[in-house]
């Protein structure tokens, strides 16, 4: 497989609201974080094993970009909830040439220590209603899940409903395979995530 999966992003008008949302629904703290200069934009994050979560939010103290942010931030309304997940690889300009058009073009990045090079469309809108994966290489041997702390959470299950779904099933099929991750007919995007916690299991949506 081309593609490994990396992490789930929960999007928020504001970073506060987010963190907030999700320390309510997993009964854990968040860690971490900070802010993005080229798409204006700050996060928190949490640490599940081999993967992590990140809250994202448009940065107040940031001028706005002239170019379209990640994860379609800029229509981004209502309440905080999971909007994307994001797979890995080792050569972004392979996986581009396989995925299907929209997928994005290849912007290097960097936050702290941690760089790498992420596909963001011109649009901000990822494939199949953005249900598909943002794309990502890290450069480097640093990577968020290595350094956070372990709060003893794991993702259970990421259900990703769509009325293209075995469309998307079928696109996905020669690249990612991670029985984590299903696919199911809906009558418009959605996505949840199970999760065990200390305190049972939580739902993310």
């Amino acid at each position: 497989m081309m593609l490994t999966f990396d992490h789930l992003a929960v999007t928020a008008e504001t970073l506060d609201a987010g963190v907030a949302a999700v320390e309510a629904a997993l009964g854990v703290a968040l860690a971490g974080g900070g802010k993005h200069p080229h798409m204006a934009t700050h996060n928190r994050l949490l640490g599940l094993g081999d993967l992590y979560l990140e809250v994202i939010a448009a940065d107040p103290d940031a001028t706005r970009p002239t170019w379209p942010r990640w994860f379609d931030m800029d229509n981004f309304t209502g309440r905080p909830r999971l909007t994307n997940w994001i797979a890995r690889c080792d050569d972004l300009d392979a996986v581009l040439a396989a995925a299907p058009p929209g997928c994005g073009t290849p912007v290097s990045l960097q936050r702290g220590d941690y760089r790498w090079q992420m596909a963001v469309p011109a649009d901000g809108t990822l494939p199949f209603d953005s249900c598909f994966p943002a794309l990502i290489h890290w450069q480097g041997t640093l990577h968020p899940a290595q350094t956070l702390p372990d709060a003893g959470l794991r993702l259970i299950r990421l259900e990703v409903a769509h009325p293209g779904a075995a469309a998307l099933r079928a696109v996905l099929a020669p690249l990612f395979d991670d029985p984590r991750v299903i696919f199911v007919d809906g009558p418009e995007k959605a996505m949840r995530a199970s999760f065990s916690t200390p305190h049972g299991t939580r739902v993310l949506e």
